[in-house]
């Protein structure tokens, strides 16, 4: 511990749905807020915080001392209780243990009922928030509600002024001719797009030839957003206040209106488009040669899905430009050795995803792995990013750099030891090849799942600065956000950069606090509908089913239970140790398993189980699960 001198921070506090917060440093790391030194502030209030001199080795804590303005007058609940006098609802930005007393007419709500309510009193005598009813939106037995609660709850603008569709829609629907023939026009050329089945919205496009000596031409063309969305437009202003797109199960709630999302900026197949192309030669070993950044004219000859692409490259199916897929294959792995070789670590996680009907109701989990196609996308995005970023910051320009710290010692401290338990072999002081190797050595492993999500949870979250912090997971000195300016605002004021056509009076530091908040809140909403829905599908089965047994992974151990994942549902759970039965079992904290005093049975992290479901909770969006066979 070291002695640090009482300072104060003000600014928007964010807060975990566990009632803690973090609020950001102008120079230095995020301080973070106990539960019990909140008072009373919620998520995206302006507050003033005190900072505790003493610094622990997770990094400086305070506590609010200041709610300097609101960041909201109303609150999203959901109906828990009925008295008298008033109903109680929960509030996710609240907590469970802060309820809101809301005022309404006697029998005109009833449990489960989701609904807004203006805030009259943060705090009463009772330290509970009081509140009077303002719209009722419908039922949590509702699933054909459940986005448009969220959008209500985290005040998501969801329609666009009609200025700016009208902006949007004076382009028409084809790319203006006199425009085309401005820029560098490469139409002919063999360009895909790859995208997931169910995209809309076509960001970026490839071509990629080889030539005699072997070197690689890799052109990576990205919808030019900021030819349609001038600066200071109502267009630009609408796609501020979003900051990005939000994604729920089987819905986008898009930054830009669809005139332009899915038309004249989406690169459709055989339709000129406008785009920004980051073109890089590389030589047989991977290396850069030289680069170059065009506004050019593009169209797309093929949309592919990961799916087909993936097919044919399988040689399962059969396409014309089965050699440029091949093409991308090979360059991708010598991108991805490059990244390797600087120590960045290669998860390959696969991605679950919910599936829903019109109705809203859950229909399933879909797996998508992350194949070839994939990586090789990824792997031409990043190359695309990182150069954009050397490019603006060589020509001094202060840029939005996407920064990823490193993360707290005591966090990898922490990481190591579950690594440890699991059987990974870490030396006393691992350096990042030593991470790197252990994950290459884990592929193929049934324990690689749970050693990446909890090195994914020892690190920090990544966020916009227009301070160059470098990104830790990419091993890269230089990196931005430029690959989707369809969705993301930062990227739009990067395609503006690049050509000279941001004010100079705009406030880059402004912008990216404003879009790293608002990235937050859309991830938290995204997250709160896909948990609801998990849960709404755990119910159906159960329903039908109230014994059946499912297979799961322990993916960690506490001292005070055991924690899995259920793949039926890509869903965790967890089960107290007092709920184990059949035994006494002793928590080890340096196996970080519980083993039996009596049978020696042990539950460790990467162990199978059994487990049967017994209650769900949609309003608290909890599950309660047993061991099968256990009462």
């Amino acid at each position: 511990m070291k002695k640090k001198k009482t300072a104060l921070v003000t600014g928007s506090i964010s807060v975990h749905p566990k009632g803690f917060g973090f609020i950001g440093q102008p120079d230095g790391p995020d301080v973070f807020v106990p539960k019990q030194f909140m008072n009373d502030a919620v998520d995206g209030d302006e507050v003033k915080v005190e900072i505790n001199p003493v610094v622990s080795a997770k990094g400086p804590e305070g506590k609010v001392v200041a709610i300097l303005k609101r960041n909201r007058t109303h609150l999203a609940g959901t109906v828990l209780t009925e008295s008298a006098r008033h109903y109680t609802a929960y509030s996710p930005l609240l907590g469970p243990d802060k309820p809101i007393w809301v005022k309404a007419p006697p029998g005109s709500l009833k449990e489960g009922d989701r609904i807004i309510c203006k805030i009259v009193n943060w705090s009463n005598e009772s330290d509970l928030v009081e509140g009077e009813l303002s719209e009722r939106i419908g039922n949590i037995s509702d699933p054909s509600i459940d986005i448009l609660a969220a959008i209500q709850e985290f005040q998501l603008p969801s329609t666009f002024v009609e200025e700016a569709v009208a902006e949007a829609r004076v382009f028409g629907t084809k790319v203006n001719p006199k425009e085309a023939k401005k820029r560098y026009d490469i139409s002919d050329w063999e360009c895909v797009t790859i995208d997931p089945v169910t995209a809309k919205d076509f960001d970026d496009a490839i071509t990629l030839t080889k030539d005699e000596n072997g070197h690689f031409l890799l052109g990576v063309h990205i919808a030019d957003v900021a030819h349609y969305v001038p600066s200071g437009s109502i267009l630009d202003q609408e796609a501020f206040r979003r900051c990005n797109s939000t994604y729920f199960p089987g819905k986008c709630v898009p930054m830009l209106p669809e005139e332009l999302s899915n038309e004249l900026c989406s690169l459709k197949p055989n339709v000129k488009r406008l785009t920004q192309s980051v073109f890089a030669e590389f030589n047989p070993n991977g290396d850069l040669v030289g680069y170059q950044i065009e506004r050019t004219c593009i169209k797309s000859q093929k949309r592919f899905s990961y799916e087909e692409a993936f097919e044919v490259l399988e040689k399962r199916k059969k396409s014309p430009h089965a050699p440029l897929l091949e093409r991308m294959v090979e360059l991708c792995h010598l991108l991805k050795k490059k990244r390797m070789e600087r120590g960045s670590i290669d998860f390959s996680m696969p991605s679950d995803s919910v599936q829903v009907g019109a109705d809203g109701v859950p229909t399933g989990i879909q797996r998508s792995e992350y194949d070839i196609t994939h990586q090789m996308i990824e792997e031409f995005m990043l190359k695309a990013n990182e150069l954009v970023a050397i490019h603006l910051a060589s020509q001094g320009k202060t840029l939005i750099y996407r920064v990823h710290e490193m993360p707290a010692a005591e966090s990898l401290k922490d990481f190591y030891a579950f690594a440890r338990s699991l059987g990974f072999h870490l030396p006393q002081n691992p350096a990042r090849f030593d991470i790197q190797k252990m994950f290459f050595d884990a592929k193929g492993s049934p324990l690689l799942p749970q050693l990446s999500v909890s090195f994914i949870r020892s690190m920090r979250l990544a966020a916009y600065s227009p301070e160059n912090l470098g990104h830790y997971g990419l091993a890269l000195e230089h990196y931005c956000h430029f690959t989707s300016p369809i969705r993301r605002y930062t990227d739009l004021i990067i395609q503006r950069l690049l050509f000279d056509e941001l004010p100079k009076e705009t406030n880059v530091e402004a912008v990216a606090t404003v879009c790293s908040d608002k990235e937050r809140v859309s991830f938290k909403a995204e997250s709160s509908v896909v948990m609801l829905k998990k849960l709404r599908l755990a119910k159906t089965q159960y329903d039908q089913d109230t014994g059946r047994v499912y297979p799961a992974v322990i993916t960690k151990v506490k001292p005070f239970a055991i924690f899995f994942e259920v793949p039926a549902f890509a869903l965790e759970g967890s089960i107290h140790v007092s709920q184990i039965g059949g035994d006494f079992y002793e928590f080890s904290p340096t196996r970080m398993n519980f083993r039996g005093s009596r049978t020696g049975k042990t539950f460790a992290a990467g162990q199978p189980i059994e487990v049967q479901l017994e209650a769900v909770n949609f309003i608290l969006l909890q599950s309660q699960w047993k061991l099968h066979g256990r009462s």
